[in-house]
């Protein structure tokens, strides 16, 4: 087993460590087209992962206090033989695993599973953004709106549970970065730190 093999299966293996932050419906599901959200995004799809440059940032998006999915496979052509899926405890289905697609089948920004963990892995130490994820989400993100919900109350972004009110396209995914994006009624606890286990 490979190295990105092997370190996958470790991760999979401490998903249930994390599977209690998914929870949460799926407002917004993964696109058809990831390679083309990725191109779109700014980024080069790849036919395996890079790991020269490798962070995790972790996203929580709340609706009226309940927490929004993030789907698994955003940035990741999941139909690619070559990508390998998971069975997840909580029924869900995680993606990876990959050593060579045929083509060009991975972002260098992505998500394995729906626990909020962005990936970057990739050969440039630039740190991807906010705006580039939402882009391969195919999810509208501007200062006041989220999707289809606008004319949101400030704050609405928070880092580290900090509020933010900058531009939140703008924001750089770096290590253990906790983003929160609260659309209506806030939880009760805005998250101070993500989840990165077996990340």
């Amino acid at each position: 087993m490979r190295a990105p093999a092997l370190a996958f299966a470790v991760a999979l293996a401490a998903f249930a460590a994390s599977a209690a932050t998914a929870a949460g419906t799926a407002l917004w599901p993964a696109p058809a087209d990831p390679m083309g959200r990725t191109v779109a995004a700014g980024l080069a799809p790849e036919r395996h992962e890079s790991f020269q440059h490798h962070v995790h940032a972790h996203l929580d998006v709340f609706l009226n206090g309940r927490p929004v999915r993030v789907p698994a496979g955003i940035g990741i052509d999941i139909h690619d033989p070559a990508v390998q899926v998971f069975p997840t405890p909580d029924g869900t289905k995680a993606y990876g695993g990959i050593r060579q697609c045929p083509k060009v089948c991975i972002s260098p920004l992505h998500t394995h599973d729906d626990t909020g963990i962005l990936h970057t892995e990739s050969k440039s130490s630039v740190p991807n953004t906010l705006g580039q994820f939402f882009t391969e989400w195919g999810v509208v993100l501007t200062r006041t709106c989220v999707g289809g919900y606008c004319h949101l109350a400030r704050p609405h972004v928070y880092l580290d549970g900090k509020p933010y009110s900058g531009d939140p396209r703008g924001i750089k995914l770096l290590d253990r970065l906790e983003i929160a994006i609260v659309i209506g009624k806030p939880p009760k606890k805005i998250p101070v730190k993500g989840s990165f286990a077996g990340a």
